[in-house]
Formats: structure tokens, sequence, C-alpha cells
């Protein structure tokens, strides 16, 4: 807890530092602002039903976007947009020769790729606002107080233009700012909802001033803590594999053989297997949205638009786990890793260099993607047990999925920042005092010559 206010001390100390916290908040603010604007045409009055009015998978997006999605804000979509064609764009990258000659670029090829990314989200941009627009015909029926034709017009351009700034924010504050700007939007939209979702479980618990609802609520926060730990374990555990260098010469000077390691870590795949696998269920949640009488349906399609139902959660979960593996696929290249470490002449001890270190890595990465998977599969589930065992649903959504491993992600990457920030900078005040050090020792001697 020391460290933590030293931390908070030295940001506020440091000038630079606490300019691009600040600037990072002020950004922020400016977001949350803008989710409460509502969209020119729609009834007033209605945009509370409009926020009740979300349930399953959209009450998941909605919490995304802050409640924007729901009070038919001008940033209803949120930034998802520009994360979906972000996806899109490192799959190509990967998948593509033409991205993979772009990539190799260099800082132009990633200004390219950046370029590429923009319009994209433009182009998913447009085509989410025109299926927005459709759900609040939806919803709204006739109170809409301009032309359907001008209203679909209309609203397609303000959404597309609130997700452009929204992405302008994310990179305003990657580059002035502290932390990944997307990741911090995506954050801020979930904490925005958790205080109401925690009044709700409080106000369920000890509304009938019981004392079994007050031990039940302490129950559920130390199993949050628990869940919140367990997944801080999960992002920071790393498979340390040894590599010996072999002894080199730098210029004249021959420099003797190094240890080091190389570090895989078990959930290598992030949170993008849950983000896929959200994104594959939405498919059929948004179909069943547009079609006549499915509130009356409760067939298993209809199932699938509920995340607390239980053929939701197995499919989640199966999802998960082979998205984990894809996408570990697709980052960890263990051709490549063997191929950089023969040219660097270095080894792996007991291993031949070339094919067998190939065939190590792979499996070394293949023996720990499988506890990473399963775990990620369990905390994606996590919402619908707790919603089960008697948490209400908006505060279910933070004992595990997206949510929390957004949240945890993102909270480690930006205090690690931060405290790099802070070491670099007492790293160079005391390389400039060692060097006010030695020229007052150059001088005093040169006086006593």
């Amino acid at each position: 807890m020391k460290g933590f206010f030293d931390t908070i001390k030295s940001i506020w100390t440091i000038k630079e530092l606490r300019d691009r916290v600040l600037y990072t908040l002020g950004l922020l603010f400016i977001y949350r602002l803008g989710t409460f604007v509502i969209l020119p045409g729609i009834d007033p009055n209605q945009v509370a039903e409009l926020s009740g009015s979300g349930s399953g998978i959209f009450e998941i997006f909605d919490m995304f976007a802050g409640g924007a999605f729901g009070r038919a804000s001008v940033f209803a979509l949120g930034i998802m947009p520009y994360i979906s064609a972000s996806i899109v764009m490192q799959l190509m990258t990967i998948a593509v020769p033409y991205f993979q000659k772009i990539q190799k670029e260099g800082e132009s090829g990633r200004q390219k790729i950046t370029q590429i990314t923009r319009y994209g989200t433009v182009a998913v941009t447009l085509v989410q606002a025109s299926a927005y627009v459709k759900y609040l015909q939806f919803l709204t029926g006739n109170s809409i107080l301009i032309s359907p034709t001008l209203f679909w017009v209309s609203t397609t351009i303000i959404l597309t233009g609130g997700t452009i700034f929204i992405m302008w924010l994310g990179e305003m504050i990657q580059e002035r700012g502290v932390g990944n700007g997307t990741s911090l939007i995506i954050m801020a939209g979930i904490i925005a909802k958790l205080p109401g979702a925690l009044y709700q479980e409080i106000t369920m618990k000890l509304g009938g001033g019981a004392g079994a609802g007050l031990l039940m609520l302490i129950l559920e926060f130390l199993a949050l803590a628990g869940i919140i730990i367990a997944t801080v374990a999960l992002i920071e555990a790393v498979r340390k594999v040894p590599i010996t260098y072999a002894k080199r010469v730098v210029g004249a000077a021959p420099m003797a053989g190094s240890r080091q390691f190389l570090p895989l870590k078990v959930n290598i795949a992030g949170v993008m297997p849950i983000i896929f696998a959200q994104a594959f269920l939405f498919i059929p949640a948004t179909v069943i949205q547009f079609v006549p009488g499915v509130e009356e349906d409760s067939g298993l399609i209809h199932k699938f638009s509920d995340y607390t139902s239980m053929p939701y959660t197995i499919l989640m979960f199966i999802l998960v786990v082979l998205f984990t593996y894809f996408y570990t696929a697709l980052i960890v290249n263990p051709s490549q890793i063997s191929e950089d470490l023969k040219r660097s002449n270095g080894f792996i001890p007991g291993v031949r260099p070339g094919r067998e270190t190939t065939d190590y890595i792979d499996s070394i990465t293949s023996k720990i993607t499988f506890p990473g998977a399963v775990f990620l599969g369990l905390i994606a589930i996590i919402p619908t047990f707790a919603n089960l065992a008697g948490v209400n649903q908006q505060f279910a959504i933070f004992y595990g999925g997206t949510s929390l491993l957004i949240m945890v992600a993102v909270v480690l990457d930006t205090i690690q920042q931060v405290e790099s920030y802070i070491l670099n900078r007492q790293y160079d005040g005391m390389s400039k005092s060692g060097s006010r050090n030695r020229s007052r020792i150059s001088s005093v001697k040169s006086n006593e010559k």
C-alpha cells in the first residue's frame, strides 16, 4: 500500500507526468459527457424506456458503450467498430502477404495500416449504424419526431461521426496521455455501469434487513476479490524458457556467453478470444431482435441471445477455448522464434537448433495454452453462474467475461506505464546528478594541479 501512495505522490511531483494524467482524465470526461447526448429525432421522454429495453447480449454491448447504446446517444456505437476493424486488420497482416509486406516497412508501414484501419472503421460503423437505426425504429415505433428517411440518414451520419470522434480521443490519449487510449475508453464505459449495478445488488441483499442478506453480500465480495486475484495471476503468468547465447565478438572485443530467458505468457491471446466468441454469438442475437414475435419464442436459437442461459454458456466456453488456440497460433510462430535464436547465436540448453527447437517451443506453447484456454473459458462463463447464485444480472457481468479481463488488464498496463515513466525520470535525474558530480571532481583535480 505504501508503494501505491508513493506512486501517486510521484505522479503529482513530476510535472510532465501530471499533465499527461490530467489530459487523459479530461478526454475521458469529454467521452462520458457525449454518452448522455441523445440523438436528434428521438423523443426524450422515451429514453428511460429505451435504457431498460436492452436484454441479453445487448446488455453486454450497452455496458461496453458506457450506457450510450441504451440511451440512444450520439456515442451509442462506442469504440467497438474501431475494435472490429482493428481485429480484421490484425488478421489480415497475418494471413495476407500484401499486408505482411506493409507491416515490415517499419514506421511508414505502421502508418499505412493505421490509415487503412481508420477507413475500415468508417465502413464498419456505417453498417452498424444502419442496423442501430432499425433497432431504434423497432423499439420506438411511431414516436420518432422526424421522417423515417431523414432519421435514418441523419442518425447514420451522426453515429459514424461519434465513433470517429471517440477513435480520435483514443489516439490523442495514446499520444499525449497515459495508457492505451482505446482500452481506457472501453474501461471507462464498463466502470460507469459499476456503481448502479453495485447499488442494485446492495439494495436487493439488504432490502429485507435480514442478517443472511449481509452475509451473502460479504461472500459475494470475497468471491469477486478471489476472481480478480486469479485473473491477475492468469494475465501475469509466464513460462520462462532458458536461452544460452554463445560467445560473440562485438567490434574487436570478445563478449562472453550469457544466459537469458524466453518469456512465453500463459494467456498470450489476452482478451481477444472472448471478444471473438461474443462477436460470433452476437450474429444470431442481432437477427433474432428483428424477427416478429421472437419474444414469445422459447426455442434453442432464442436462448443464444441470453447470456444467462445454459446453451449460451456451453457454446461460449467451447468458442473461447477454440479461439484461444486459434489466436495463439496466429501470434506465436515457433519457426520464426527458432530462426531468430539461430541468427543471434542463441540456443535452448539440451535442444538442437533448427527443427528440434521449433518443435520444443511449439510443445511448450501447446502445454501452457491448454490451462490458459480452460481458465479463460471459465472466466468467460462465471457471470452466468454468479447470476444463478442470486447475483443480479447487472452486477454478475463484473464477475468475469470481457469486462473483468479488460479492467484488470488495462489497470495493470497503465500502472506499468506510469511506473516505467517514473523510473526513467529517476534514472535521468541520477544520470544528470552523476554528470554534475563528475564535472565537479574534474574541476577540483584541475585546480589542484
